[in-house]
């Protein structure tokens, strides 16, 4: 699965073809052996992180807002995407 991002100990990751499953524009995040779902929006789909990851991760999600959506799009059509700035 291609990663997006990478910070604070998360990994961001989004599949190409993934409308399945979910039915609105996510990520996979894998962060000290918790799995979880997210969506763009913010939404906790599937799975859980701590307190302190989520906060961190929708940050990240608002502020990168619009390049994830780009990412998305290009992953449902199997396109390559960037890699999205992390935070610092």
């Amino acid at each position: 699965m291609p990663e997006l991002s990478r910070f604070y100990g998360m990994t961001i990751q989004m599949y190409f073809k993934d409308t399945q499953q979910h039915h609105k524009p996510h990520v996979h995040v894998v962060c000290e052996g918790d799995k979880a779902v997210v969506g763009i929006d913010g939404d906790l789909l599937v799975g859980r992180l701590s307190n302190k990851h989520m906060r961190v991760l929708l940050a990240w999600l608002t502020i990168h807002e619009e390049e994830l959506y780009e990412a998305w799009n290009k992953a449902v059509n199997q396109q390559h995407f960037d890699k999205i700035k992390p935070l610092d």
